[in-house]
């Protein structure tokens, strides 16, 4: 009774503002942060799944044999290939740099450009561009009929004996959308563990708010929800011809607007931006200070950002490589060389 008595007589004791203040500062406390973790994924179709990780490893989809999914987006090295541009059909130079695959179920559209609303839309666009895999869908259909234990897989998976690249592109879709990287350091932090994330790594993140790269990269993704200009206040240079959103709709006033990366397991890939012109994160970081923010981030403080940034690298994706099935004697072989 005497201890709530006296509670009570603080309380009486203290001002109208200083309550208020109080107010603020629990209420700060418990905002909700920008960001959200990222959640396990959730397979419902088992034998689509793996299907669709067959197709995803299978260069027999390209005219070459040689390229596949994984060539351009390497589950080994952050569903990404680390290079400037992808390499592609007869070694020839890829226009963009290679976004990761990884959580890319989260995005708001596919592509740099967004020219696909959905993993199933993207998962054709390699295999009949000329400049990547360099096959057609009728040709990389017909491929597939000519495997016997892929024809049963299929009709096992889609119930019917249609195979077309409308079920292709479903069963690599399903796959994708398992490539998610949950339980990073950071969204160990999230969730209450605050030990995950040490003083300078928590700086980091203050530094990354206040700054305002969080009205871009927020969300389950840290980015990929959104379409910005590269180059707010100052303009971007590059010799890399991409149009970004332009070269979809044809509106030149979406010139050089392009989906905002996402920066979840951006330590792993590098290099970064549409042309991949940035080789480090401290020269990313840098460079989205200055032309995004106009602000320039001191050493220190950039140190800061990409400790940050190094702690939404999650859990990969464990994966058992998958068998594929053997060519038929009717299978047309590749012709890498012609």
């Amino acid at each position: 009774m005497k201890q709530r008595s006296t509670f009570r007589a603080i309380l009486g004791g203290l001002t109208t503002t200083a309550l208020l203040a109080m107010g603020a500062v629990q209420a700060k406390d418990m905002a909700p942060e920008p960001i959200q973790p990222v959640p396990a994924a959730k397979v419902t179709h088992p034998a689509k799944v793996e299907l669709g990780k067959k197709l995803f490893f299978d260069p027999r989809l390209s005219r070459s044999g040689f390229i596949s999914c994984n060539s351009c987006h390497n589950l080994s090295m952050g569903g990404s290939d680390n290079l400037k541009t992808s390499i592609g059909d007869k070694w020839q130079k890829g226009p963009i740099n290679s976004p990761t695959v990884l959580n890319s179920s989260l995005n708001l559209a596919q592509f740099w450009d967004g020219r696909a609303k959905d993993l199933r839309e993207q998962a054709g666009g390699p295999i009949a561009n000329p400049g990547e895999m360099a096959f057609t869908h009728d040709l990389a259909v017909d491929l597939l009929r000519s495997i016997p234990e892929y024809v049963s897989e299929f009709k096992k998976v889609f119930s019917t004996d249609k195979l077309s690249i409308d079920e292709v592109t479903l069963a690599i879709a399903a796959f994708e959308e398992t490539l998610v990287t949950p339980d990073a350091r950071f969204d160990q932090w999230l969730k209450g563990n605050k030990k995950a994330l040490n003083a300078q790594e928590l700086r980091g993140y203050q530094t990354f708010k206040a700054s305002g790269c969080v009205a871009c990269h927020n969300g389950v993704n840290v980015g990929g929800n959104s379409f910005q200009k590269m180059g707010i206040v100052e303009p971007y240079k590059t010799d890399n011809p991409a149009e970004g959103r332009a070269g979809v709709t044809g509106k030149d006033a979406d010139r050089f607007n392009f989906k905002v990366p996402t920066l979840r397991n951006v330590a792993l890939t590098y290099p970064y931006f549409h042309d991949g012109a940035a080789d480090t994160l401290s020269e990313a970081v840098d460079t989205m200070g200055r032309l995004q923010l106009g602000k320039t981030f001191t050493p220190a403080e950039n140190a800061d950002i990409v400790a940050f940034l190094r702690t939404l690298t999650g859990k990969q994706p464990q994966l058992t490589l998958p068998i594929l099935p053997p060519s038929s004697d009717q299978t047309p072989r590749p012709k890498p060389f012609e």
